[in-house]
């Protein structure tokens, strides 16, 4: 039987090729499969969860309140069914944690890539394909959480179209083609559903093959303790022997500790913000997009002018413009610093103390924007005053980077001396002996 598969479907090359693909044994390298084993159980849960989810804005009964005269959205009201259901409100708690967690370890496995400059030849493709995945993870988040649409959830959409609408020029037009027609029409909830399971899911999938093929291409930067046991060869353990079980009891520790977590931690309460209306809640993000609603909190409302018969205002450059910048950025670090020679090789972030102050100079200044999310309650709390809360908010985003690069320096340059001194005295006891 094998015989005749393989003369078919060459399963023995695939095995040579492929199976025996050797992994690296680090435990930083399961940060991107906990990202994988992530979106696989947001597919699965997603799968059933869209079993029972009506993606419309059509009135019914209240299924809190049948007697009620006050009809309420399809889309909130299957919400509460779901809830309602054996598992159901457990199934929204799993897929809502695991898409933070699914966002929160992608960003930690491409903080390793950038702290070990695993970003160079061959693999600047990698880290692009890397940052789209994280973008559009973002993006299928946020109209994940749109669509039980109470009034959290509206108010959320609300300020979505308003962002796509601040564009100059086409801002409308965008709005419009985005969302199905004027704000709230009553094809949104459709056209966000199909963003949220079809077209967003699709590109992502595309992009995680497309990263795998190229790590199964490329292979992986190798920890630095391979450079001593055999340069330039690769180190690890295959994959089908011994990989893949390892993998497998991760996924399946990973999955019943997020099993455990959303049993007794709950998610986005919609019985409790109720079905839309004209009272606005206060809203913020998850922890993946709260700088960006901190930018927007610290710019002037007032920030507004015309040019060319185009708007430009607060919006454009809070949500838009500057976050543009600063991802642009991001995919500009692998023509920014690059390698002549192919890296083999994780680099020791010490070994680099610019880019391990630039990258920590960086969080700096997005934990501050995303503090700056909670501008109000600061002022509410009487920690900053309303006159003067966003300008020191703008120079604590622009001091604290400056100061923290600065001590990573000091800091490097005092692990330098101290490795430097280590070394003169085993010379010196060398000699001795």
């Amino acid at each position: 039987m094998n015989q005749w598969l393989d003369e078919r479907l060459h399963i023995s090359r695939l095995n040579d090729k492929f199976l025996r693909k050797a992994f690296p044994v680090h435990h930083s390298f399961f940060l991107g499969e906990i990202t994988l084993f992530s979106l696989i159980v947001l597919i699965l849960t997603g799968a059933i969860l869209a079993l029972f989810y009506e993606p419309s804005t059509v009135l019914v009964k209240n299924p809190l309140d049948p007697t009620s005269v006050n009809l309420v959205p399809a889309a909130w009201a299957s919400a509460i069914n779901i809830n309602a259901m054996p598992f159901g409100d457990m199934l929204r708690r799993m897929h809502h944690w695991m898409a933070n967690l699914m966002m929160g370890a992608g960003l930690m496995h491409m903080m390793r890539i950038y702290f070990t400059g695993a970003y160079k030849k061959p693999r600047e493709i990698n880290w692009w394909i890397g940052l789209l995945l994280i973008i559009f993870t973002a993006l299928t988040a946020v109209t994940g959480y749109s669509l039980p649409y109470d009034n959290f959830a509206f108010t959320t959409l609300k300020v979505v179209v308003g962002i796509a609408s601040s564009i100059p020029w086409i801002g409308e037009w965008v709005g419009q083609a985005a969302f199905a027609g004027k704000f709230p029409g009553p094809g949104i909830i459709s056209r966000v559903y199909g963003y949220h399971i079809m077209l967003l899911p699709g590109i992502l999938l595309a992009l995680t093959g497309a990263h795998m093929l190229l790590m199964i291409k490329q292979k992986h930067t190798q920890p630095r303790y391979a450079k001593e046991l055999a340069y330039k060869k690769i180190v690890g353990v295959p994959l089908i022997t011994q990989q893949t079980p390892i993998m497998l009891m991760l996924a399946l520790v990973f999955t019943g500790l997020v099993m455990l977590f959303a049993a007794f931690i709950p998610v986005h309460p919609v019985e409790v913000f109720g079905p839309p209306s004209n009272q606005s809640p206060i809203v913020k993000p998850d922890f993946y997009l709260l700088w960006v609603f901190g930018i927007l909190a610290i710019l002037p409302g007032s920030l507004e002018f015309n040019l060319w018969g185009g708007v430009f205002n607060a919006e454009f450059f809070g949500a838009l413009v500057t976050p543009g910048v600063i991802i642009g950025l991001l995919f500009a670090i692998p023509l920014i610093d690059r390698s002549s020679e192919n890296q083999y090789y994780a680099e020791n972030p010490t070994d680099y103390p610019v880019r391990l102050g630039l990258g920590i100079a960086f969080f700096v200044m997005i934990g501050v924007f995303s503090v700056a999310g909670y501008r109000p309650e600061l002022v509410q709390s009487g920690i900053l005053q309303e006159s003067n809360a966003n300008i020191i908010l703008w120079i604590l985003a622009i001091a604290l980077p400056v100061i923290s690069y600065f001590a990573v320096i000091g800091i490097v340059r005092g692990i330098r001396k101290l490795r430097e001194a280590d070394e003169r005295e085993m010379q010196a006891a060398a000699a001795d002996d």
